[in-house]
């Protein structure tokens, strides 16, 4: 078995990154061909552990060097490194978890089913059935496609002993996740279904095919049906007996590459289950981030003036960047840009925010302000493509370029979270 892949692009000198970069345009070599950008990609071949010296195949170019985060950017397109594995173990407070790798022929045996310990970029989005989600909404067990960074060089924090002696798996160096995705989300968002061969109820195997655009993307695979798989078909639940030949379905899996394809663990058998799995979702992330604010970073600061420009993150649903535009209770258009002291100017709050997303105390350590302008700006991976700047009351010291922030709507009541969920007083 192979891990997936993305497709990514290589990569042109510093000098053409920086202009590639900043233009979203392909950089031209001296001889007027297109030369693409210099970093490396799966494309460039799987992950594998050195010892010593890398040893490359005669003939064969040293790849370049995988993408290197940048404080304060988002990441160029196609940059990151594709890891699918089981979620064995999280933290959701600080967004950190365990990813237990998929098995795939780069590896040597003895590197089989160990985990890769990371934490969510604070732009780093993570999906549930089609909707974004937090990575609490994930139970634990589930498959997930994950795509990933190298760790910051200057992070020096030791990886966890881990099991088989401490063994490592080559992919332990990837420790910041920009995505994580069920299988239910990584299918539909590329468009893909599952064709059902094949039930054998009494074996408790089902035989399907993976499709795009009703065309095979290889030979059918064989998964494992279990006594407790959920079987959900309209607005309810099914049987096992329910599951028929023909049928076009999506499927969460367990157990992957350890015993085959997979144990399914949640299977949908039409479209209307699955876009009611969907909108469940999204209500509930929906919920979650009015009760959190919507994570950004400050790109910009007038401390005389005591404006804050924030740029918000693509990891919420855009329905709720509507939300920013409300005054005296009526939705404003937007891209807005409300008068110097307009007392019907939308107004909200922001509180400053973790790495991790985690606020203080957002009850009392909110400061207030006038909205002056909301605008769209190109929308860059992890980037939500909104802008906004605000007059605050009063600024504090984490409202500085590149630190996280995250911000509330006048219309969203700043409510006291759970205790563990607040970071005051733990400095």
């Amino acid at each position: 078995m192979t891990s997936s892949s993305v497709h990514l692009f290589r990569g042109a000198e510093p000098f053409a990154l920086r202009l590639l970069l900043g233009l979203g345009l392909l950089a031209f070599a001296p001889d007027g061909h297109a030369e693409k950008k210099r970093f490396r990609t799966d494309a460039d071949g799987p992950v594998v552990i050195k010892r010593g010296k890398a040893r490359q195949q005669d003939g064969a170019a040293e790849p370049p060097e995988w993408y290197q985060l940048v404080p304060g950017e988002f990441p160029p397109e196609g940059s990151a490194h594709a890891i699918p594995g089981e979620l064995i173990q999280m933290d959701h407070l600080e967004r950190r978890f365990q990813l237990r790798v998929d098995r795939n022929d780069s590896q040597p045996r003895g590197n089989w089913d160990l985990p890769v310990y990371a934490r969510m970029l604070p732009y780093g989005a993570i999906y549930r059935h089609g909707a974004p989600a937090a990575i609490r909404d994930v139970p634990l067990g589930t498959h997930l496609h994950g795509l990933f960074y190298l760790q910051d060089p200057e992070d020096k924090t030791p990886l966890p002993i881990g099991p088989s002696n401490n063994r490592l798996t080559p992919e332990k160096d990837f420790r910041r996740c920009f995505q994580l995705e069920d299988d239910f989300s990584h299918h539909a968002r590329r468009g893909e279904l599952w064709r059902v061969e094949a039930v054998d109820l009494s074996g408790r195997k089902l035989k399907a095919t993976l499709l795009a655009n009703d065309e095979p993307q290889g030979d059918a695979l064989e998964f494992d049906l279990m006594d407790w798989t959920r079987v959900l078909r309209g607005d309810g639940f099914a049987d096992l007996k329910d599951i028929a030949k023909g049928q076009t379905v999506l499927f969460n899996r367990t157990w992957v590459t350890l015993y085959g394809p997979g144990r399914i663990t949640d299977i949908w058998l039409d479209e209307t289950s699955r876009r009611r799995a969907t909108a469940l979702q999204q209500a509930r992330h929906r919920q979650h981030i009015r009760e959190r604010g919507l994570p950004g970073w400050v790109t910009a600061v007038d401390d005389e003036a005591r404006i804050v420009t924030i740029n918000f993150f693509g990891n919420v649903d855009p329905v709720l960047f509507d939300e920013l535009a409300v005054m005296d209770g009526k939705k404003a258009d937007w891209p807005m840009k409300a008068q110097v002291d307009d007392p019907n100017a939308p107004k909200g709050a922001v509180a400053v925010a973790r790495e991790s997303l985690m606020t203080y105390d957002p009850v009392n350590d909110k400061k207030r302000g006038e909205i002056l302008e909301i605008k769209r700006v190109p929308v860059e991976p992890g980037g939500g493509g909104v802008q906004l700047r605000i007059r605050c009351d009063l600024l504090l010291e984490g409202f500085r370029p590149h630190h996280i922030v995250r911000f509330f709507p006048a219309t969203w009541p700043i409510i006291s979270l759970p205790r563990e969920e607040e970071f005051f007083n733990r400095e």
